[in-house]
């Protein structure tokens, strides 16, 4: 049995739980080390564990038929990986592994499920969802009205929001994932960013010079899931603080 403090954690959104909720969920939490490749949801098994990534990053991969796949969204300190079991999906065709190693708390998904009765919980998670969503839609618009290097941009952008300090440990092989070309794009298409000196690019590694400036180059294929994020979950306030509030202005009122 482990005891996390809720005020410690590094995922943002189990910061956000309830108090009352963290308080069930909290026995229940294990650390886990996440090297790079490690497997967190099976495409088509069962999802048997929702984890909270403090450190690192994430892919949630699609794959055709035939063994095409790309990358389809990012996950890492701002959600969960498994999150399709909020929906009452016991699993999905979709793959999600380790791209950065990291590290995060893990709690059995029978063990997660009944606390999920909380309401206010349940309201905070659902609009996570949406936000995933949000998320999955602008990678749609993204590849249908956005050239490459405004793609890649935007993807160095959600990884920069995701991860510590200007270095990413980005591979070719992960960067071409990301956009669905091969490395000999990938590397084009950092040239391009390099040279408008937004970015350095190294083997193994992308640091990011000028954040600013990537958000020009990826223009609108980048801001509002963040920014949806930022309105519904980091900026809303928690419900105990929120009962709080309004028991103060009963109070005041009957006064």
């Amino acid at each position: 049995m482990t005891f996390v403090r809720q005020s410690g954690i590094q995922n943002k959104l189990l910061r956000r739980f309830p108090e009352d909720a963290f308080d069930l969920l909290a026995p229940k939490l294990q650390p886990i080390v996440l090297p790079v490749k490690h497997s967190l949801v099976l495409p088509r098994k069962p999802i048997e564990h929702v984890c909270f990534i403090g450190s690192g990053l994430a892919s949630m991969v699609a794959e055709s038929a035939d063994g095409k796949s790309v990358e389809i969204r990012h996950i890492g300190r701002e959600g969960i990986a498994g999150y399709p079991v909020l929906l009452g999906v016991d699993r999905t065709p979709n793959s999600v592994f380790m791209q950065v190693p990291g590290n995060g708390l893990q709690v059995a998904t029978e063990d997660f499920l009944p606390i999920l009765e909380h309401a206010e919980l349940r309201k905070l998670l659902l609009r996570y969802v949406h936000t995933c969503e949000l998320q999955l839609a602008y990678t749609a618009l993204a590849a249908a009205k956005y050239n490459m290097h405004q793609r890649l941009a935007r993807w160095l952008l959600m990884c920069h929001d995701r991860l510590d300090g200007n270095d990413l440990a980005l591979t070719h092989e992960f960067l071409g994932l990301m956009l669905g070309v091969r490395r000999a794009g990938v590397t084009d298409e950092l040239h391009i960013l390099d040279g408008m000196h937004a970015i350095k690019s190294t083997r193994g590694n992308v640091r990011i010079l000028d954040r600013d400036m990537l958000i020009e180059i990826a223009g609108g294929c980048y801001g509002v899931p963040e920014q949806e994020y930022e309105r519904l979950i980091e900026n809303s306030p928690q419900p105990s603080t929120l009962l709080a509030h309004l028991n103060g202005n009963r109070h005041h009122h009957m006064l």
